[in-house]
């Protein structure tokens, strides 16, 4: 297992990763602001879920392909990056929906497909990909066995935080939408600004190198 100084080392870069703005955290933002608190939350786990298995990915072996392939890279951020930018669409055409679906109960369906947006989007951000290939490696005890366990195990902790840290921002962003929901045309528009969001969060995914 890792080293004391090694976790302590990982736990502050992982801090750190996780609050400097990227495509996680705007997803996160720009749900609450579309969906609200609960749909925000179950996206959240979501892409908790998503980003944790990419390091069971990197674990068996993809941070080698996709470090020696730039089209498997490329892949994953495009599809990542355009799905993104589908929510933001549907989000700014359908900005009257979260007015009506105001207090309605939330079946078990839109449950799953919220928990599957975030899931899709998690597994995808290209931001986490390259900090698990780049940066997980120096946080193993090499003279250990079961590196590959190590990893998983790291990326378990990564992604409790991320959730953690991403449910606090979808909760103050609902916040905000509660207070203009107050009246229904501001709800509107602040349902199409966290579409804009998404959208430029996927344009921005598309432009990293």
């Amino acid at each position: 297992m890792p080293t004391t100084s090694q976790w302590i080392a990982f736990l502050v870069a992982s801090i750190l990763f996780i609050q400097v703005p990227g495509p996680s955290l705007l997803f996160t933002i720009g749900r609450a602001l579309t969906v609200g608190r609960r749909d925000a939350l179950l996206s959240v786990a979501g892409n908790g879920l998503g980003v944790t298995a990419q390091v069971v990915l990197i674990a068996v072996g993809l941070d080698a392909v996709v470090m020696a392939s730039s089209v498997a890279y490329d892949v994953v951020k495009v599809v990542g990056a355009a799905y993104v930018v589908w929510l933001g669409i549907q989000a700014i055409r359908h900005r009257a929906d979260a007015r009506a679906a105001m207090g309605r109960p939330v079946s078990p369906s839109a449950r799953g497909k919220s928990l599957r947006t975030g899931f899709i989007v998690g597994v995808t951000n290209p931001k986490t990909i390259v900090f698990f290939v780049a940066f997980l490696p120096q946080f193993v005890n090499a003279g250990a066995s079961h590196v590959g366990l190590q990893m998983v195990l790291l990326g378990v902790v990564f992604g409790a935080m991320a959730i953690c840290s991403d449910s606090i921002w979808a909760l103050a962003a609902s916040k905000a939408r509660d207070w203009f929901a107050r009246k229904p045309a501001r709800l509107d528009r602040l349902g199409a600004t966290g579409g804009v969001m998404m959208v430029g969060l996927g344009v921005t995914m598309l432009s990293q190198d």
